[in-house]
């Protein structure tokens, strides 16, 4: 019988493939050749001409700094919770069996599933009931509903992939709850943890449904950017905030995808 190994993809099916990648990133594409452009009002096509004095101009804007902090603290912390919490719910779910346990589970992924606009209007009637001011750190609790959702996706996959037998064997050699965790535990889950932490931190820093709820006056980075595009001042700025967004989000979605694309091949799978 011959195999099919090997054979290259008919010219069709690569013309199709390579028709959906553009219709994806070619606005993405835009952004990078309107960030160099020399008009400042409008968003001409072609551009009449390129420069690169927007790149100074932005550094020089301290309304894009204020919102590049506040987005960069807010995404840290809120990764910070979402790796304790999902580790934690994780662990509870797949290495104990007790009643509830699937009820629980979908409870826990049900925020990221539900609508950005349910989530936003839910905590901001919270907030509101429970008479907390919008803050920092009401910002922080709203994107730490859904970043323990991704933490937790990865952490629950490893520790399902895990073999149980290694754990008892600490156990059985003496070593305490902590010692197996930090000794036998940790080093088969980190590279999930790492890949959760790190989507969960560009979830978090390019969120807009959510902050708009629960940030009263403050202004992250994309609400900073929509707010340029409603009244602009210097369209090429936003442009230039723009990519920056996209690299700080796609770098960690590709260190994500390189730390578990080998998600199969754990310590003790095969016991």
């Amino acid at each position: 019988m011959r195999s099919d190994r090997g054979q290259s993809a008919p010219f069709s099916l690569k013309l199709a493939a390579a028709c959906g990648l553009l219709f994806l990133h070619l606005p993405i594409l835009l952004i990078f050749v309107y960030a160099f452009t020399t008009e400042e009002k409008s968003f001409v096509w072609p551009p009449p001409g390129f420069t690169a004095q927007w790149f100074a101009v932005t550094w020089n804007r301290p309304d894009v700094w204020q919102a590049l902090s506040l987005s960069v603290r807010v995404a840290a912390i809120s990764t910070l919770i979402a790796l304790i919490l999902g580790t934690l719910c994780s662990a509870a779910v797949s290495r104990s069996k007790f009643f509830g346990r699937e009820t629980v589970s979908l409870l826990v992924i049900l925020p990221i599933a539900l609508p950005g606009i349910i989530t936003g209007i839910a905590l901001r009637s919270a907030f509101a009931l429970t008479d907390i001011p919008f803050s920092f750190w009401t910002i922080v609790l709203g994107h730490a509903t859904f970043c323990v959702v991704v933490v937790y996706n990865n952490a629950v996959a490893r520790f399902r992939r895990t073999s149980g037998s290694m754990i008892e064997a600490s156990m059985d050699l003496g070593a305490d709850g902590f010692q197996t965790f930090r000794h036998v535990v940790l080093p088969n889950i980190a590279t999930a943890l790492l890949a959760g932490g790190m989507l969960a931190f560009a979830l978090s820093f390019d969120e807009v449904i959510v902050t708009t709820f629960t940030a009263g006056q403050q202004q992250t980075l994309p609400i900073w950017m929509l707010e340029e595009l409603i009244r602009p001042r210097q369209r090429p700025v936003t442009n230039v905030v723009a990519m920056v967004v996209v690299l700080v989000t796609l770098l960690p979605i590709l260190f994500a995808y390189y730390l578990t694309r080998d998600g199969d091949q754990i310590a003790g799978s095969g016991k």
